[in-house]
């Protein structure tokens, strides 16, 4: 019994060395997988470097407080204002949208329809679009260069009252 139980022994060290064997790991280089968030971030900053930042920075002053997304918040507002006599429809202020319905100015008979477009977070008329329109067809070109003009002024007071805080 002894002899079969020193084959069985034999046997059993050299399938445990053949088996180690298999996973030799010698002629493989090993795998060098970044971390979950670094892949997270590669993902997400793909086309923008990845924001540092600290706790002082509520401190620093920020790039331009006249924006709201990619608009000019100071003609979004004054958009807002001057044409505060005709409903809303939709509003979106990240593309610069502002869409209304039909209304009345005060003191006028013809009901005018309006769709602005703020489309650049700098104070100037470049960066508004005004497209009026009557129950008839479009409004005249004297009536949309007065609207978008109101607007403007507007929006140069607003910021005015601001730079006073």
């Amino acid at each position: 019994m002894s002899m079969s139980r020193i084959l069985l022994g034999i046997g059993l060290a050299v399938a445990l060395l053949v088996q180690s064997g298999c996973g030799s790991s010698a002629n493989r280089a090993p795998v060098d997988t970044p971390p979950a968030d670094e892949l997270m971030d590669e993902i997400l900053y793909a086309d923008d470097p990845k924001p540092r930042g600290t706790v002082w920075d509520i401190f620093r002053a920020r790039k331009d407080q006249g924006q709201i997304g990619a608009v000019n918040k100071y003609i979004w507002n004054a958009s807002l204002d001057t044409l505060d006599f005709l409903p809303i429809q939709t509003v979106d202020p990240f593309t610069g949208v502002i869409v209304t319905g039909f209304g009345t100015p005060p003191g006028g008979g013809r009901a005018y329809r309006a769709t602005i477009h703020v489309n650049d977070p700098a104070l100037d008329a470049r960066s508004l679009n005004v497209a009026l329109m009557t129950k008839s067809g479009p409004a005249s070109a004297a009536t949309v260069r007065a609207i978008e003009d109101a607007i403007l002024t507007r929006a140069r007071q607003l910021r005015a009252q601001d730079s006073r805080l």
